[in-house]
């Protein structure tokens, strides 16, 4: 839910446009330490009209292709969120914001679309025993098989990890062996 009503930002939204003050009167009377978030709400109404200051809305679907090219578009030109925002028709520019935040923390597959909502319940064992079992679709999509490269990429590396670490203790343990016949041999030898 956002911070600020949709009637309140209306309200001093019109009293700017009416000329019933300045960006800094209206910060001042209003309680705001600047005037920036004033000018938002300006700016979006100009845009979007009523829409613009009901905040984002819910059912706002944007593509993968289309947040990626908002957000290299973003990282790539000095554009404020806000102009961002209008300039490519998004009501909120803080969605932008978190496209970015999620881009820089795990790439553009965190753009990507992902089921919502809670899993489905497994069914009871009653009723699997009863229905016959079907063969579940094998998923060939490219981006699957390029998950499983990876993983298999991933266990390859440890693998090849944990058998060196293995080879390197098996040798230091034989040296430590070596070390300790080796003591042996020289206290029979000088008694």
């Amino acid at each position: 839910m956002s911070k600020y009503s949709f009637d309140f930002k209306k309200r001093i939204v019109m009293e700017y446009l009416k000329g019933e003050g300045s960006l800094r009167y209206l910060s001042k009377k209003y309680g705001f330490g600047s005037n920036c978030q004033i000018r938002r709400w300006i700016a979006a109404y100009k845009n979007f009209g009523d829409e613009g200051l009901m905040g984002p809305l819910k059912n706002e679907d944007h593509s993968f292709e289309k947040k990626l090219a908002v957000v290299e578009l973003y990282l790539s030109s000095e554009l404020s969120y806000q102009e961002l925002a209008l300039r490519e028709g998004i009501a909120c520019p803080t969605i932008i914001s978190n496209w970015v935040r999620r881009f820089r923390a795990a790439g553009p597959d965190a753009l990507r679309p992902h089921k919502k909502g809670r899993n489905k319940p497994l069914e009871n064992s009653k009723e699997k025993t009863s229905t016959p079992s079907t063969e579940t679709p094998i998923d060939t999509s490219a981006e699957h098989v390029k998950e499983l490269e990876d993983e298999l990429l991933k266990l390859r590396i440890e693998n090849a990890f944990l058998k060196e670490l293995r080879r390197l203790r098996l040798e230091d343990e034989a040296k430590m062996r070596e070390r300790r016949g080796s003591s042996t041999v020289s206290e029979d030898s000088s008694s």
